[in-house]
């Protein structure tokens, strides 16, 4: 018998003040039975910190070739492709050429994913922001994740505040060169 995915309900009431962009969100997310919480985490926050009209989440595993996150301007053309984790130089590459904007969000040690990635082949992987959002913030951000969840996350300076139940949870988001110079 096939896993099904598990579906999380999320009221955030998202303030970057780095982009001027201030919202109040009610998402409804699919988390994958192979995606891990990590994963899911940075998914989410990429999503909120990419916020803008247009945005969405691919449809999954059930459609490789489409961006992790995606932003589209009315017409349906790519504004902005979000990849998470630690994407392969071919796909970055495709999204490079396929869209005017990419981004990627990691969980993980961004010096591992920048190795990974060295010497291969990325068209125009200098414009490539690689996002390394704080470990620990994720890690905590996990033990309290539930099905159904009210937070509120702030975003200045380079610092994510997330205010989950009450408590206050913190990190850094680092801006790294996608490979190294």
């Amino acid at each position: 018998m096939a896993l099904t995915s598990t579906v999380y309900t999320f009221d955030i009431t998202l303030s970057n003040v780095d982009r001027g962009v201030y919202e109040t969100l009610s998402l409804r997310v699919a988390m994958h039975p192979s995606e891990s919480a990590e994963y899911f985490t940075a998914r989410l926050f990429a999503y909120c910190l990419e916020y803008a009209e247009g945005i969405a989440f691919s449809k999954g595993v059930s459609d490789p070739d489409d961006p992790t996150v995606s932003v589209r301007d009315l017409t349906g053309a790519m504004k902005v492709w979000i990849e998470i984790g630690a994407p392969d130089a071919a796909r970055l590459h495709k999204a490079s050429k396929a869209s005017p904007r990419v981004a990627v969000y990691t969980h993980r040690d961004p010096a591992q994913v920048q190795r990974q990635l060295v010497g291969e082949r990325i068209h125009r992987s200098s414009e490539i922001p690689l996002y390394a959002i704080d470990r620990d913030l994720i890690a905590a951000f996990c033990e309290r994740l539930d099905r159904r969840m009210k937070f509120t996350l702030s975003m200045t300076d380079g610092m994510l505040y997330l205010d989950v139940g009450g408590t206050t949870l913190s990190g850094t988001v680092e801006s790294c060169a996608l490979q190294p110079t």
